[in-house]
This record gives structure tokens, sequence and C-alpha cells, in this order.
């Protein structure tokens, strides 16, 4: 089986020159859900925003077969959904309808497609009802639910999150969970929330120092106290 997400030798160097991934070659097959996980500044946020063309490293990135660069990027965009770890940093629309629909209008949908693809993502992520709220008056959970409803909206196959349960108090972090378990799309979540990897995902990506350093399903990891000790993971 050929994978939807396949990456080969990628690296990546800020301007400041700080070497943030080096030499990294995964592959992620359709329907998977994979936890990235690693100590603060490992690279796997840097990693993710190279899945939708928000960087572009030396290396190759491809997405359905499709290489991740500048004339492709609409097409790529079409297929990875990425969600940011601050809702804040994805919602600017002065209503909750406005921001779901952003997608669709840009991808030219009519009136009708945007109001039934809004209605069903809302739906999805329980904010039905929400429609004419404002964004910034909503509680940290509800922006995080529409900030995944914006890119449902748009019908991804893949689904790219940060820190999706950061700053959820126990009972949102649990509906959050719930929510990421029940939705079919192949996940690639950067956490630091060991046990949501354990719950929700099958397959465990390790990074230090912006290199992978273990594969292992998720609970083998759980199940190494002294090694997630020695990378800054417990």
């Amino acid at each position: 089986m050929e994978p939807i997400i396949a990456i080969r030798q990628l690296s990546f160097c800020y301007p400041d020159g700080r070497q943030a991934i080096h030499d990294v070659s995964l592959n992620v097959f359709q329907g998977e859900k994979i936890g990235l996980v690693g100590a603060n500044g490992a690279g796997k946020s840097t990693l993710l925003l190279h899945l939708n063309g928000i960087l572009q490293g030396n290396g190759v990135v491809q997405v359905n077969g499709i290489r991740v660069q500048k004339e492709n990027i609409h097409r790529v965009r079409a297929w990875v959904g990425l969600v940011f770890q601050n809702p804040d940093d994805q919602l600017f629309s002065p209503t909750v309808f406005e921001d779901v629909a952003y997608g669709p209008l840009y991808q030219g949908c009519s009136r009708g497609e945007v109001e039934e693809k809004v209605r069903r993502s809302l739906a999805v992520v329980q904010m039905t009802g929400s429609d004419e709220r404002n964004p910034f008056h909503l509680s940290g959970g509800e922006k995080k639910r529409v900030a995944i409803a914006t890119v449902l909206s748009m019908q991804p196959k893949i689904l790219v999150l940060d820190e999706p349960t950061a700053g959820l108090d126990p009972r949102g972090r649990r509906e959050m969970i719930a929510l990421l378990r029940e939705l079919p799309q192949t996940m690639i979540i950067a956490t630091h929330d060991l046990m949501m990897v354990e719950q929700l995902t099958d397959r465990a990506i390790v990074m230090e120092d912006g290199r992978i350093i273990a594969d292992i399903p998720s609970r083998q990891l759980l199940s190494k106290p002294d090694y997630l000790l020695d990378h800054g993971l417990a």
C-alpha cells in the first residue's frame, strides 16, 4: 500500500540559523492516527507545517503522491487540514458561521453548498446552533471545536493537529479525545499529552533535536517510563 504522506530526507533551518529538522523520513498510511511526541523544541510543530506547505525545507514531502511545492499548494491543502495549537490563530471572523464558511467559499462553493458544509461541520464538532456567536466569546474548548470545524468544512482526507488538548480542563480534554476518536480522517497529532496518545493513537513517533528517534506502537511507548524520562516525555 502506498503511503498517503511520504517524507524523504527532510531538513529545515530557520532564518536565524537554528536547524529545526534533520534528515527526517516518514511514511503515514491512510486511516492511521499517529501521535507525534517530544520535548519542547524537538521539531514537532515545524514538521507539521511542512505537510501543507506553510514551511518548505530541503528534501521531499508528498501528499497522496503530490509533491508539496508552490505550484501544488492548492491541491495539497485540499487534502491536508491543519489545526493550530492556539485557535485564536485560526479564528478571525465576527461570527462562527463566517469562520467555518471561509474555506468552502475559497474553494468556490455555491452559497447552498457553503451553508450545508458549515451545518455539517458544526454538527460533527457538536457546535450546532453557534453560527451567529462571536468566536472570541467562546470558551477554550469551544474555540478548539470551531477551529476543527473550519478545517472539516473543506473535507480534508488528513487532519494535522498541534496540541489539541492544550489548555483544556479535564472535561474538555475528554470531549476532545472522544471527538477525534470518531473522526475518520488520517491524523497526525503533535502533543505532550501522553495519555491522549495512548487512548487515541496506535502509533507514536518520537522526535528529539529535530530527528525521529523512535517509531513504535503507542502502548509500547507508554510502557517504558525510564525511556520517557530520558527523553523529556514524562
